[in-house]
């Protein structure tokens, strides 16, 4: 049961753990059909207009746990999905005459609609919704400011245009377009768009006793509390009945090392080249510039190198990717008709926190001990972190010259360099990519932003020893994979 006055992250919270629970015990089946009522008790509603009405929204957000369409009860085609019943609350009418308005003789608003949609009546302006076209043109020329635009906000926030409306007026994405960044979840105040979730996949396979191998992000450090490590999360990872815990941090260095070898030969080529890290990135690229996919770095994402460098260490194990990133659990999905190319599953922290809680883990905080990537790999995880670590690679390997990178902070950035580069004027040779503005510590999977975590992860890095990327690989050198992408 919440408490009285429960956020949207409170809801998705709870019915994650729940479900979580009750799998591990064996029992979902059968609550399936009490969790509502044990979440929205009644009879007074705490969130919605009534409580059948949050019961079903929670009924929802169960389907999208077990990864189903709310709608269809389908298997989730993209993570990404609308809870309809949720879908309701915001303004139909995207352009409103407020109570500025002066009724002025001048009639801007009125002149400048091409559609006969604004009249003037006794007490103000009137905009009609069935004739207008949200053109925005009598909001822009209203000298009071009185229109205002209540835009939808996940229609506001995605970067790609991806977000429309059905004919019952509902939010309907499309898939083609969407680059799977979550901006939109983050965005909803309604929490009507939420990620499906293989968390039950997840635990089947906990349960079964297979050899599993949790790939935790770098931005994990400063999310689970102060104090709480690297280390103290491969405690409660093993606790939960994970085989081991590996750094993504190390394939970030694996990344690193792979990249600024293959820049330095497009830099003698004359090639401009991005970073292939972000997946949102990447969606971008290839379904908003496709002109540009042969500018993607061949070189695989941390990710997919971690899940190389596991299973070339344990073959037939699985790899499970822990982090931040909506995006990646598209990406995990990606390459499936190669043995071993990618991670078998993808997490979000707050699912992660859901396990922990299903199994009454505590995690301790713990000073580690067991670093296996280099303090440049950890900062894949911040904006720059990853021009940064590729920069030092380049040196290290004693390449000559200096890398030109343009260093992109979120999608709107993102999108701008991509045009400066389609249109063959960016001055740089190399993008970073980050569809998340300030990096994955603001992922919309995680448990606290980049502003209240930094502090804890700061203190975390502070405590790293100082290899370099060389040094971090080192121990590894006689392992073997490939680090290229493989194409669909």
């Amino acid at each position: 049961m919440l408490h009285e006055n429960p956020s949207l992250v409170d809801v998705k919270h709870e019915v994650l753990y729940l479900v979580a629970k009750a799998e591990f015990e064996g029992r979902l089946n059968e609550a399936l059909s009490t969790i509502p009522y044990e979440i929205v008790p009644g009879p007074l509603p705490a969130f919605r207009c009534c409580v059948y009405r949050e019961r079903e929204v929670v009924r929802e957000r169960i389907s999208l746990a077990r990864n189903l369409n709310p709608l269809t009860g389908e298997p989730c085609r993209n993570t990404v999905q609308i809870l309809p019943a949720a879908c309701e609350g915001c303004p139909i009418t995207r352009f409103v005459v407020t109570d500025n308005c002066q009724k002025c003789m001048a009639k801007a608003c009125f002149n400048s609609c091409n559609f006969g949609a604004v009249t003037i009546e006794r007490d103000k302006a009137h905009i009609d919704p069935s004739k207008c076209r949200e053109c925005g043109k009598c909001h822009q020329a209203c000298p009071y400011h009185a229109i205002a635009d209540l835009q939808r906000p996940c229609k506001r926030a995605c970067p790609v245009d991806a977000i429309g409306m059905d004919e019952n007026m509902r939010v309907r994405i499309d898939d083609e377009k969407c680059i799977r960044c979550g901006h939109c979840i983050a965005a909803c105040p309604f929490g009507a768009v939420s990620d499906s979730s293989r968390i039950i996949e997840v635990i089947n396979a906990l349960k079964n006793g297979r050899e599993m191998y949790a790939a935790v992000a770098p931005s994990g450090e400063g999310q689970f509390g102060a104090g709480i490590s690297m280390d103290s999360l491969r405690d409660g990872l093993k606790e939960l009945g994970f085989t081991d815990m590996v750094e993504v941090a190390l394939g970030a260095d694996y990344v690193a090392y792979e990249e600024a070898r293959e820049w330095a030969e497009a830099k003698k080529e004359g090639k401009k080249k991005t970073t292939s890290c972000c997946p949102s990135f990447v969606h971008m690229i290839n379904r908003h510039f496709p002109q540009l996919a042969d500018c993607i770095s061949t070189t695989v994402s941390p990710m997919a190198a971690t899940a190389r460098l596991v299973k070339a260490k344990h073959p037939g194990a699985l790899c499970v990717f822990i982090g931040p990133c909506i995006a990646k659990k598209s990406e995990a999905g990606q390459w499936q008709h190669i043995e071993g190319a990618n991670a078998d599953l993808v997490l979000t922290f707050e699912e992660l926190s859901a396990l922990f809680k299903a199994k009454d883990i505590e995690l301790k905080p713990r000073a580690l001990e067991n670093q296996q990537g280099s303090i440049f790999g950890k900062n894949f995880a911040k904006n720059g972190g990853v021009r940064s670590a590729i920069e030092q690679a380049y040196k290290e390997s004693g390449a000559e010259g200096e890398l030109s990178v343009c260093a992109c902070n979120g999608s709107d950035e993102c999108r701008k360099a991509l045009m400066l580069l389609k249109a063959g004027r960016l001055p740089e040779d190399f993008i970073e990519g980050m569809i998340c503005t300030g990096g994955c510590v603001n992922g919309p999977g995680n448990l606290k932003t980049s502003a209240k975590s930094a502090a804890d992860r700061n203190k975390l890095m502070t405590a790293m020893d100082s290899r370099d990327i060389a040094g971090s690989l080192k121990e590894y050198e006689d392992i073997e994979f490939d680090m290229h992408r493989a194409v669909e």
